[in-house]
């Protein structure tokens, strides 16, 4: 009788067809420069239809995947968290650390990473406040739709009609009173960032906290990036809003310097 702890052998194991076709599929939005859809997916890996619509929905409810409104798949916020318990690997993340470590020494701010998921920013690493103030923000936490200075820097970097595109989609909650709920006005902000390189959050989605962000520009993949410094009110004086603005705006041309 055989040991039940005994490993299998390689002979013993059956191969299971849905793998290989889940990791197809995979492999194939990798490599692919843009987002695709599954008449696109179905037709290069030879597969039905059916068979990929089924796979996509069961990776996008396991947070493997997301679908756009444009009825494409890109990869979603588990896959992201996947690659950060696997930081080595992860260029983006590996490359931004130190940055977000130097962030937290120089202004005493918690510093954040995340990328844009459709209306909301995806948190994938962070370094705390090094004067001990920590804020309840884990990895993988997704911010509600639009809010906060990170979602701004993330949009800035799309085309105008991508931003009206998000916009036409959502509406602007009210989170705090000074949450900015026109569409226009918050269309204006977005672009302001563009030309200035830097957005802010003067407690428009929690009040009393504010922060400062900046766009991570990751060349030649579909995918916005920030590093935001977030903090309470007292911790940003209006006297060192210049002096951190400056701070941020240097790591940011670095930081895209290294990633291109």
């Amino acid at each position: 009788m055989t040991n039940a702890l005994t490993p299998m052998t390689p002979r013993a194991f059956k191969k299971v067809p849905a793998v290989d076709k889940c990791f197809a599929i995979l492999d194939l939005l990798a490599q692919s420069k843009e987002p695709m859809g599954i008449s696109e997916l179905s037709r290069n890996l030879n597969l039905n239809k059916s068979t990929v619509f089924s796979i996509l929905h069961t990776l996008i409810d396991l947070n493997v995947l997301e679908s756009q409104a444009d009825g494409k798949f890109v990869f979603g916020t588990r896959f992201y968290m996947l690659g950060n318990m696997t930081a080595k690997r992860s260029t983006l993340i590996q490359t931004a650390h130190p940055y977000l470590e130097r962030i937290s020494e120089q202004t005493r701010l918690s510093a954040f990473l995340g990328i844009r998921s459709d209306f909301s920013a995806i948190l994938i690493d962070k370094v705390d406040s090094a004067n001990g103030i920590k804020l309840s923000s884990e990895i993988g936490m997704r911010m509600p739709s639009l809010a906060g200075a990170g979602i701004k820097a993330m949009l800035s970097q799309l085309p105008d009609e991508e931003i009206d595109g998000i916009l036409a989609r959502t509406e602007l909650k009210r989170y705090t009173p000074k949450s900015v709920v026109d569409k226009a006005a918050y269309k204006r902000e977005i672009l302001e960032v563009r030309k200035q390189g830097i957005a802010h959050d003067w407690e428009e989605y929690i009040e009393g906290m504010v922060a400062l962000a900046i766009p991570v520009k990751i060349n030649g993949k579909n995918l916005q990036a920030a590093i935001w410094a977030v903090g309470l009110k007292h911790q940003v004086p209006e006297s060192s809003v210049t002096d951190m603005t400056e701070l941020l705006k240097a790591i940011s041309q670095d930081l895209n310097c290294r990633l291109r």
